[in-house]
């Protein structure tokens, strides 16, 4: 979804914003696919607090970009509920795994 809505962004923003907003949103699985292979429950704790600040990262960017006009209401309604069904989940993950003694 991210990068379909930022491919209608100006060309000026190629390396910015457009950029900064796919990052971000590939960035939120690929650490929580890195931290469920890793070692421990500490390790992926941290693979999950990456992925919760790229979420938030994701957020901050769509409302800089529906003020820059480069986001519909439609789109940035959508795309800012799902971002924080995804936050949500996330933090309830973490929680979850934190409240666990760490062993794997």
């Amino acid at each position: 979804m991210v990068y379909k809505i930022t491919a209608s962004f100006p060309d000026e923003e190629k390396y910015g914003l457009r950029a900064q907003m796919r990052r971000a949103a590939v960035s939120i699985p690929s650490n929580i696919a890195e931290g469920h292979l890793r070692k421990t429950a500490k390790d992926f704790r941290q693979f999950l607090s990456i992925a919760r600040g790229s979420c938030a990262e994701l957020e901050t960017q769509i409302i800089i970009a529906h003020k820059l006009d480069f986001i519909h209401e439609d789109n940035f309604d959508n795309l800012s509920s799902k971002v924080e069904e995804l936050s949500k989940m996330l933090s309830s993950f973490y929680s979850k795994i934190n409240s666990k003694p760490p062993t794997r």
